[in-house]
């Protein structure tokens, strides 16, 4: 019987980057980060924020990037017993 996962070990470190306008500025773009641990590929405590965003502030959003260790992972590494060199 197979073991189940706990739910915190479906959870990773997520960093949003939010590009928006605000009205009194609208010629300038401005920068928002945040991280937060979340589930990938959904991301509900991103999605929650972003809800929240467009209800309760005014800048318009230009862009939204999201990176999380779920989507992205380091190159893996194998260790190499012998080298030949062919000349």
């Amino acid at each position: 019987m197979p073991r189940s996962i706990p739910l915190f070990n479906k959870y990773s470190l997520a960093t949003t980057e939010i590009l928006y306008w605000l009205p009194d500025h609208p010629n300038l773009l401005q920068a928002f980060i945040w991280q937060t641990m979340d589930m990938a590929p959904d991301f509900p405590s991103i999605q929650k924020f972003l809800t929240h965003w467009e209800k309760n502030v005014q800048a318009r959003i230009h862009s939204i990037k999201v990176a999380s260790r779920a989507l992205l992972r380091p190159a893996e590494f194998r260790r190499v017993d012998q080298v030949w060199t062919l000349h």
